[in-house]
């Protein structure tokens, strides 16, 4: 697979070191000369760009066109939706994968600018908080299809109403499915006849209109105030 990623920081760098030791064929563009110096000398492997990710001339450079993922990873949410946005209109770039610095802008990054999947570090800190000190509680790890369908987490407390149960007898919503059930530190895959216990960590993909009929028939509904 031929990746693109823009943007020679942590994120960037990590990326595409890990990606090329995977054996893709990686391409980074990063603008700064003396980062781009310290790229070539670190990273094997990958073919390093200078330039503006957002100047449609380096991203021919970089040879956009012939790219199967285009991963836009700068510290800058503007020049990530320039370049995802040139990716997609005039690249036509089958995918294109986005970060988000700041989750007010995170709205932003839709099919409209030509993302296919934005990631909000922040986010998924924040649910990974959530997920280790709430217990019975829905926590939402990752959106997916621009916000169309969610990864959520649900750890099932004693008092879950699906105990004991098989899958096959709980009244999920139809835009859902359980995908995974974490237990004892393994990872069980579910099927029709999984009976969940206490402590399960179920994973689930869920529409948001979903969300909360999924997480009533796992673990209960909330009580009235």
């Amino acid at each position: 697979m031929r990746v693109v990623v823009t943007g020679g920081g942590a994120v960037g760098r990590h990326l595409a070191a890990d990606l090329a030791a995977r054996g893709h064929d990686v391409t980074l563009i990063e603008q700064e000369r003396r980062v781009v110096d310290a790229l070539r000398a670190e990273i094997a492997g990958v073919r390093i760009v200078q330039g503006d990710a957002c100047e449609p001339w380096v991203l021919e450079e970089a040879e956009l066109a012939s790219a199967d993922v285009v991963v836009a990873a700068t510290g800058d949410d503007e020049d990530n939706l320039v370049t995802s946005l040139l990716a997609k209109t005039e690249f036509a770039v089958p995918r294109v994968l986005a970060r988000v610095n700041h989750p007010k802008n995170e709205w932003l990054f839709t099919e409209q600018w030509g993302v296919d999947q934005a990631v909000s570090p922040p986010h998924i800190l924040t649910a990974m908080v959530e997920e280790a000190v709430t217990t019975g509680d829905l926590v939402r790890l990752l959106r997916l299809e621009g916000g169309q369908v969610s990864i959520v987490e649900m750890t099932l407390a004693g008092g879950s109403p699906s105990l004991g149960r098989p899958l096959y007898e709980l009244r999920l919503p139809p835009d859902s499915a359980v995908v995974a059930i974490l237990r004892d530190g393994h990872v069980v895959i579910p099927q029709p006849e999984t009976v969940l216990a206490a402590g399960d960590e179920v994973v689930a993909l869920a529409a948001p209109d979903s969300e909360q009929q999924l997480r009533d028939a796992l673990v209960g509904s909330e009580p009235e105030p």
